[in-house]
C-alpha cells in the first residue's frame, strides 16, 4: 500500500469550532466501563456452546491478558498523542495514511456495528417494559426511538454525555454485584459442566482444544470497545494524566466484573447448555434465582442498566471516530463538523447512527438461523482485532523509530505486552477463520474495507486536510530527517 501513501493536503488549517475539554479520570473511567459492560449482560455465552465451560474460561483469561496489554499500550500512545483518531491517529502516525485509513475504517465498523447489537439487546428490554403498559410496537420501531433518543444525548454536550456515562456505568456494575450476590449460594459445577462432549471432547472441553477457539469471539465481547477511551483524548482536561488512569481503571474494573459474572452465570440453574443458547443469559439465570414468579418488570429494568450504558457509549465512540477521519479528509467533509454551540460532532452522530439502524433492520430480514445479533457481534470483534492489530504494530514501530518520543505515560508491559497483546490478536484472527460460523463476518469486513480503499485511493488522497492527526505525523517524519 505503499504507493497510496503519495497524498495531498488542502491548503490553510480546519476552520470551525473545537472539541470542548471536560473529562477527567473518572469521566473516562465511567465511559471505558460503560461502553463495555453489555457484553457482561450477553453476547459472551455463545461461547459456553463453543467451547464449553473451560474452553470459555481458558479464551476469557487470554482475552484478559490481552486487553489489559491493549489497554495500557493504547494509555502510552494516547499520552503521547492525544487526538480523537485513536487507531487511525496511532496507525497513520507509525505507517502511513493508507494503513491509517484502513485502521480507521476498522474501527468505526466496530463501533457501528456494536451500537446495532446493542440496540437489537435494549430494544428487546424496552419491548418487555411497554408489553407490561399495555403497548405493543415492532421492534424495529423501538430501535429509531432508541436511536434518536441516546444520539440526541450526544449532541446535548460532553459534560451530560459523561455525568450520564458514570451514572449508568455505577448503575450497571450494582446490577452485576446483586446478580453475584444471589447466585453464589446457588452456584453447582456440574451445572456449568453440563455440555454433552462431542466426538473426543471432555466434560470441560466438549469441543476439543479447538473449542477453545471457537469461543475466542464471544470473550472478546467482555472487553469489546474499552478503547473509546482513547477517543476521549482531545476532550479531556489533562489527557496526559487523565487518559492512562481512566484506562487502568476501566480495564481493571472491568477484569473483576467479566471473571465472577461468566462463572457464576454458566453454574447456576437452568445450566450451562440453556445458558449457552439464551438471548438473555444473564437475566434467565436471575429469573431462575427469583423463584417460579420473577416480575418481568424487574428482569427488564436489569437488563436495560447494561444495555443502556453501552449503547450510549459506543454513539460516542463511532461518532468520534468518524468526526476525526472526515475532519482529516479521509470521508466526506460534511461529516467533519461540529455543532456550533454544543460542539459535538452532529453529523457523525446521526449518519452512523443511521447506519447503525439500517444494518439492524437489514439484518432483522435475514433467516433466524442466521441469528442476527451474533452476526452483528462476530463482525464487530473481527473488525476490533484488526484494529488491535494494527495499534499493536503502531506500538512497537513508534518504540522502535521514535525512542525520544516524549511519553508522559510509559506501559509498564512496555514492548513486551504490546507484542503479546499482537500475537494473541493474530492467533484469534487465524483461529477465526476456521470457524464456518463467522464467515458471513468475514466477507461483511472484506467487502466494507474494500468499499473503503477504492475511495481512498480515488479521491480521498488527493483531498486530505491538516487536522491534529496528520500535523504531528508529518511533524514526526521531519523530525526523523532531520
Amino acid at each position: 500500500m505503499i504507493g497510496l501513501d503519495k497524498v495531498s493536503y488542502r491548503p490553510g488549517p480546519i476552520a470551525g469550532p473545537m472539541l470542548r475539554r471536560h473529562a477527567g479520570p473518572w469521566s473516562l473511567w465511567g465511559l471505558g466501563v460503560s461502553v463495555v459492560i453489555t457484553g457482561e449482560f450477553t453476547g459472551w455465552n455463545t461461547g459456553l456452546l463453543e467451547g464449553g465451560f473451560g474452553g470459555m474460561l481458558i479464551a476469557t483469561l487470554l482475552m484478559s491478558v490481552m486487553y489489559i496489554a491493549v489497554s495500557l499500550s493504547l494509555a502510552e500512545l494516547s499520552a503521547a498523542m492525544p487526538y480523537t483518531g485513536g487507531a487511525y491517529a496511532f496507525t497513520r502516525i507509525a505507517f502511513g495514511p493508507s494503513l491509517g485509513f484502513a485502521a480507521g475504517i476498522a474501527q468505526i465498523v466496530e463501533f457501528t456495528l456494536a451500537a446495532a447489537a446493542v440496540a437489537v439487546g435494549l430494544g428487546a428490554y424496552v419491548r418487555m417494559l411497554a408489553l407490561q403498559a399495555g403497548l405493543d410496537l415492532p421492534n424495529i420501531v423501538w430501535w429509531a426511538v432508541l436511536y434518536v433518543v441516546f444520539i440526541g444525548l450526544n449532541i446535548h454536550g460532553v459534560v451530560t454525555l459523561f455525568r450520564l456515562a458514570i451514572g449508568l456505568a455505577v448503575v450497571a456494575l450494582l446490577a452485576l454485584v446483586a446478580f453475584w450476590i444471589r447466585a453464589v449460594p446457588q452456584f453447582d459445577l456440574a451445572l456449568a459442566l453440563d455440555i454433552v462432549p462431542k466426538g473426543g471432547g471432555s466434560t470441560w472441553l466438549p469441543n476439543g482444544l479447538i473449542g477453545i477457539a471457537w469461543a475466542v469471539p464471544f470473550a472478546v465481547w467482555f472487553y469489546l470497545a474499552i478503547e473509546a477511551v482513547a477517543l476521549a483524548a482531545e476532550e479531556t482536561r489533562d489527557p496526559a494524566r487523565a487518559v492512562p488512569r481512566g484506562f487502568a481503571w476501566g480495564i481493571g474494573t472491568l477484569v473483576v466484573a467479566a471473571i465472577p459474572t461468566f462463572i457464576l452465570n454458566s453454574g447456576v440453574p437452568p445450566g450451562a447448555t440453556v445458558i449457552s443458547q439464551a438471548e438473555e443469559p444473564l437475566l434467565l439465570a436471575f429469573a431462575a434465582l427469583q423463584g417460579d414468579r420473577p416480575r418481568p418488570v424487574f428482569l427488564a429494568i436489569i437488563g436495560i442498566c447494561g444495555q443502556a450504558a453501552s449503547f450510549h457509549a459506543v454513539i460516542y465512540a463511532y461518532g468520534r471516530s468518524i468526526y476525526a477521519m472526515a475532519r482529516a479528509g479521509y470521508l466526506p467533509d460534511a461529516l467533519g463538523r461540529l455543532h456550533p454551540t454544543r460542539r459535538t460532532p452532529l453529523p457523525a452522530l446521526v449518519v452512523g447512527g443511521i447506519l447503525g439502524f439500517a444494518v439492524a433492520v437489514a439484518g432483522d430480514l435475514l433467516p433466524e438461523t442466521l441469528g442476527l445479533e451474533a452476526l452483528l457481534i462476530a463482525m464487530a470483534v473481527l473488525a476490533a482485532i484488526i484494529s488491535y492489530i494494527l495499534q499493536m504494530l503502531a506500538f512497537l514501530q513508534l518504540r522502535r523509530a521514535q525512542p525520544d518520543m516524549v511519553r508522559p505515560y510509559r506501559s509498564p508491559f512496555g514492548a513486551t505486552g504490546a507484542m503479546t497483546a499482537l500475537v494473541i490478536a493474530l492467533a484469534a484472527v487465524v483461529l477465526m477463520a476456521f470457524d464456518p460460523h463467522l464467515l458471513p463476518g468475514f466477507f461483511g469486513c472484506a467487502a466494507v474495507t474494500a468499499v473503503g480503499l477504492v475511495y481512498y485511493a480515488y479521491r480521498a488522497r488527493n483531498r486530505l486536510r491538516l487536522s491534529p492527526e496528520e500535523t504531528a505525523a508529518l511533524a514526526l517524519r521531519e523530525q526523523s530527517r532531520g
